[in-house]
């Protein structure tokens, strides 16, 4: 689609990013394992986004639309040294998700245990205001960073949280892996990118 600018997003635009992501990903199934309670998801979200984006901030790259309609999370994983964990996150995560701390640990080791080891950026978030949906926003988002991945020879990782966004991603060269799930058995499907 043209007519969509993006550009790299600096640390001003970090709880503004965390906030776009958790109001697109509410509609997901997963959340409603994370936080049961309705009233205080987007909050609970929200806070533990904004620590990941925090994280991005300093050790990926953060790109957003023009008008932050969208927005995209990279982490670069490269060699043998991955980027060291969030600063203070095991403190951190416990003052955003409360009594749902124990499911995020959870959800954080079930994205660990399926992560792909080779070289590659992992798009971790690409989140788009839900009224902007289905109007190439995210295909720009992902065509923006594509190119540099395709003129790097970089493969591409993510895990995608529907089908709908799983077709997606397949339409843009990702390839899908069997699926993880949740206890209640919401399922990630890993996907992986060859370079183009």
């Amino acid at each position: 689609m043209t007519g969509i600018r993006v550009e790299r997003l600096g640390p001003e635009r970090t709880e503004l990013v965390a906030e776009r992501i958790a109001n697109a990903f509410l509609a997901l199934e997963q959340p409603r394992w994370l936080v049961p309670d309705e009233g205080k998801r987007e909050a609970v979200l929200a806070g533990q986004f904004e620590i990941m984006v925090d994280h991005a901030m300093r050790h990926g790259l953060v790109f957003g639309t023009a008008d932050l309609v969208g927005v995209a999370v990279w982490f670069p994983s490269i060699g043998a040294d991955p980027a060291p964990p969030p600063r203070d996150y095991d403190a951190r995560l416990a003052a955003v998700c409360g009594e749902w701390t124990d499911r995020f640990v959870h959800l954080d080791k079930l994205f660990a245990a399926n992560h792909p080891h080779a070289d590659h950026h992992h798009l971790a978030f690409l989140a788009v205001r839900p009224d902007r949906q289905g109007r190439g926003v995210g295909t720009t988002l992902l065509r923006h960073h594509h190119a540099w991945l395709d003129a790097n020879r970089m493969p591409g990782y993510l895990e995608a949280s529907s089908e709908i966004t799983a077709r997606l991603y397949a339409q843009h060269g990702y390839q899908a892996r069997e699926p993880f799930r949740l206890p209640d058995g919401a399922p990630f499907w890993p996907m992986w990118r060859d370079p183009r």
